[in-house]
This record gives C-alpha cells, structure tokens and sequence, in this order.
C-alpha cells in the first residue's frame, strides 16, 4: 500500500513538473511583441521609409524658405499667432506620409508570416492565433506611436528654425495662448486617430489576402481610390441633380480624415486632400462616430478571420 501511495506520488509529482516546463515553454505576448519590434527593427525598408517620411516632412518647410521669404515676414510680422499656426501644416503632411509608411510596414508585417510560411512554425510552437494577432498589432501602434513623436518633434524644430531664419529671433513664440495649444493638441489627435486606422486597414486587407503582394497593392491602393470616389460621386451629382450622391461622400473615411484636422480645431489649421462635398455634414462629432465605426469594421474582420480561417501556407 506504502508503495502504491508512494508511487502515485510520483506520478503526481512528475504530471505536476511537466505541466510547470509546459506552461514555462509557451510564448509570452510581451515576448511576442519585442520579438515583432525586433524583426521590424532589422528590416531595412523600415528604416528607409521613416526616414523618407522625415525629409518630406523637412521639406516643405525648405520650400517655403526658398519660395516665400517676403510673404513668410510679412505674416511674422503683422500677425505671429496666425503664422505659428500655418507653421503646423507639418503635422497634416505627416499625416498623409506616415501614413503610408506605416501602410506599408503593417502589409509587410502580417503578409510576410503568410507568404514565407512562418505562421505555420509559429502556431506549432504554441502561439494562439489571436495572440499573435494582438502582439502584431501592438507592436505596429507602438510603431507608429514612435513616428508621431519623431514628426512633432521634426515640425516644432523646423518651424523654430524658419522662425529664426526669417527674423533673427524667436519672439514670435510669445504670442502662443491657450487656444493655440488646445487647437495643436486636437490637430494632433486628429493626425493620431488617422495613423490608427491607417494601420487597422493595413492588417484588415492583408489579413483578407494572405500575402505581403495583396495586402500592400490593397492597403495603398485603398485611400487613393476613396478620394477618387469623391469625384465620380461630384460627376454622379451632376448628371442627375441628386443631392444622394454628394450625401454618400460624408461617409467616406480617405475624405473625413483629409478634413478632420480643420473641423475639430473649428477651421483654425490647415488641411490637404480631397473634402466631402456636403460639408454640412461634417462636423467632430460625425467625424469621430465615423472613424470609431470603420476601425471597429476594420478590428473585427481581422479578428473573424485570424480565429476562424485554417492556415495552409
């Protein structure tokens, strides 16, 4: 009986250990994430396209150097408030590119595991699906998280740099109030929420193609094409005088978020692309509901599809 008792014990002992070296031997979604920014990191195309968002961003303040001196001082002069404020297109051009760049990285990121098969040694090591999903997507937030500290800090330098090219000083930097600072802080959020569901897209398609090759050709094409929708819905309005056709391009996201950045600081900031073309439409409060609505759009087919599709590459 001694025996008996004694050996399942053992038994018990020895089930308890191996449970223990299991447990110990799955992935943690802290370690997948270091090890999703580490494999981001080590990609070259990663490193050129930031650095391509940069200059872009450096240079449109070198243009307005080089094309308007005289105009650039005149506004510094008679109104300094109003020239710190255009100073701050340098975020909505950062919009637009980093947007691309982190299009392109959230592509690479998901359409890679698919095309070279990885995902496949990946989930027999353990990894959950969703998991995986989740610590992809965290490291692209954090990802572009990083961008959008580089570019303000790019912009408050490039701005402070024209500022004291054109007068000698940095005066003109007294004249920030309050309004000024909620309005930079709302057009920043603005550039954020668009960083956001840039990269909920991204994965949305390459999630839908399985393939680096479809879910880059998708992603890039897909803001491009929502602006050019703009103009056959314009030409749709002419042909038939329907005011239908001018409501629908409210609800486009590539449009809202060309104009958010002017609707939520009340006009005060400027903004590029294509608009909607019922700006009654328009205001914060649909642009929000609208974005909150495509990110969950773009979050749940990402989710369906990574837990309920089997892999086969």
């Amino acid at each position: 009986m001694m025996k008996e008792t004694m050996l399942f014990s053992g038994e018990r002992s020895d089930r308890g250990q191996s449970e223990v070296a299991v447990r110990m031997l799955q992935p943690r979604f802290w370690g997948l994430v270091r090890a999703e920014l580490l494999k981001l990191s080590r990609q070259w195309a990663t490193w050129i396209l930031l650095v391509l968002v940069l200059c872009f961003v450096a240079g449109v303040y070198f243009i307005e150097l080089a094309l308007g001196s005289a105009s650039l001082k005149d506004e510094l002069q008679r109104d300094p408030l109003s020239y710190l404020e255009i100073q701050l297109r340098g975020l909505d051009i950062l919009r637009v590119f980093a947007g691309v760049f982190l299009i392109v990285v959230a592509a690479r990121c998901i359409g890679l595991e698919y095309q070279l098969g990885t995902i496949r040694i990946l989930l027999a090591r353990g990894v959950g699906r969703l998991q995986l999903l989740g610590a992809k997507l965290l490291a692209l937030l954090l990802v572009g998280v990083f961008t959008l500290a580089l570019g303000i800090a790019e912009v408050a330098i490039c701005s402070c740099l024209l500022t004291l090219l054109q007068a000698g000083n940095l005066d003109a930097l007294s004249a920030v109030n309050a309004a000024f600072w909620h309005d930079a802080g709302l057009y920043t959020l603005s550039v954020a929420s668009s960083m956001g569901v840039s990269i909920l897209m991204a994965v949305a398609l390459a999630v839908i193609g399985r393939s680096q090759t479809f879910g880059l050709s998708a992603a890039l094409g897909y803001f491009p094409a929502d602006n050019f929708l703009v103009y056959l819905l314009y030409l749709g309005f002419k042909l038939t005088n329907n005011q239908f056709w001018k409501d629908v391009s409210a609800y486009l996201l590539g449009p809202n978020l060309n104009v958010m950045g002017l609707v939520v600081t009340n006009g005060h900031l400027p903004s590029t692309g294509a608009q909607p073309l019922n700006m009654q439409l328009v205001d914060a409060r649909h642009i929000w509901l609208l974005l909150l609505v495509y990110a969950l759009v773009f979050l749940t087919i990402s989710l369906v599809l990574t837990r309920n599709r089997d892999v086969k590459e």
